[in-house]
């Protein structure tokens, strides 16, 4: 239990107070994390995609990690997908979950951990990190719309109705979670 303790406790303490090998040493906890987040997938009706917690996680691993850790966190966990252990959403796993309707999401992670973490690094306020998260959460959308068009050969408009739209309000509530987590692991102390 103390383990346990420990590493959350040097999981959640600020990036900028950490070493690099102590933040290097929580890559593990966030690729089990958003692994964990994507077995809490939830169908979404007219959108081959589902709405899952992995988004959440994402972000929050750049922007306690910091941009290049939190996309190396975002790019293990992409490789073990692909080598086929079932991390992906529903328990999905190897290379076709990559080419297919969630795709362009999953690819999207690294980037979207570097983007966040970079933005989270200039400040440690509650804009700051909202546009952080939101930045994040643009590179993720994107990707996956670009995928979705990609796949159907229909316009991006189309494709963003249906990979794009259904998931703001959810992101919405994810930044919202997402800042207060951040903020509670002391990344706030520096700068509220």
């Amino acid at each position: 239990m103390n383990t346990l303790r420990e590493t959350l406790r040097l999981t959640l303490t600020p990036a900028p107070t950490r070493s690099v090998h102590a933040r290097a040493a929580a890559i593990p906890l966030f690729v089990v994390l958003t692994a964990v987040g994507a077995y809490l997938a939830f169908p979404l009706p007219g959108t081959p995609v589902p709405v899952t917690l992995q988004t959440l996680f994402v972000l929050v691993s750049g922007a306690i990690l910091g941009p290049w850790l939190g996309a190396t966190a975002m790019a293990t966990y992409l490789a073990l997908g692909a080598a086929g252990l079932p991390v992906f959403a529903g328990g999905g796993a190897g290379l076709a979950w990559l080419l297919g309707p969630t795709g362009g999401y999953l690819v999207a992670f690294p980037a979207a951990a570097f983007v966040t973490g970079w933005v989270a690094e200039g400040g440690r306020g509650w804009l700051r990190l909202a546009g952080a998260f939101v930045l994040g959460t643009v590179v993720i959308l994107s990707g996956g719309a670009t995928q979705l068009a990609l796949l159907t050969a229909s316009p991006i408009a189309e494709a963003a109705a249906l990979g794009v739209l259904p998931f703001l309000p959810g992101a919405v509530v994810k930044t919202a979670l997402g800042v207060m987590l951040v903020r509670l692991s002391g990344r706030d102390r520096a700068d509220t």
